[in-house]
C-alpha cells in the first residue's frame, strides 16, 4: 500500500512539474495596455504601417523617435491613443516583439522590424 501511495505522489510531482515547464509565459508580441497608461507611440501619423508601441522611450520599425502619449481605449484588438490632437491607433498584437527574452519589460512590439527600447532587436513572433 506505501508503494502505492508513493508512485501516486510520484507522478503527480511529475505531472505538475511538466506543468510548470510548457505553462505559457505570456503572450509573446501581445501589447498589454489599459486606458490611462503612459505608452510610447510611432507619430508618423495615419499612413504609416510601423504600429510600434512600447512600454520605454525607442525608435519606430520605420526609424523615427517614438513619442509620449496615453491610451484613451483598447478595443477590437487595437491600441487608440492621441497624437499631435489626431485619434490614431496599431494593433495589439505586433509581428515583431522585444528579442531581450524572460524578465524584459520595455513592451515593444512593431509591424515593422527594428530595435526595441532595451536596444536588442525585435524578432519575428511565433
Amino acid at each position: 500500500m506505501k508503494k502505492l501511495v508513493l508512485v501516486t505522489l510520484s507522478l503527480l510531482l511529475v505531472v505538475f512539474a511538466a506543468g510548470a515547464v510548457f505553462a505559457d509565459k505570456g503572450t509573446k508580441g501581445k501589447f498589454e495596455a489599459k486606458a490611462g497608461d503612459s505608452i510610447y507611440v510611432c507619430a508618423c501619423g495615419a499612413g504609416c504601417q510601423c504600429g510600434s508601441l512600447a512600454k520605454k522611450e525607442a525608435k519606430c520599425g520605420c526609424g523615427r523617435e517614438m513619442v509620449k502619449t496615453t491610451v484613451t481605449k483598447v478595443e477590437k484588438g487595437k491600441v487608440s491613443y492621441l497624437v499631435n490632437g489626431e485619434e490614431l491607433s496599431a494593433p495589439v498584437t505586433g509581428k515583431y516583439a522585444c528579442g531581450c527574452g524572460e524578465g524584459c519589460n520595455c513592451g515593444s512590439i512593431s509591424q515593422k522590424p527594428g530595435k526595441c527600447s532595451c536596444g536588442k532587436d525585435l524578432v519575428p513572433v511565433k
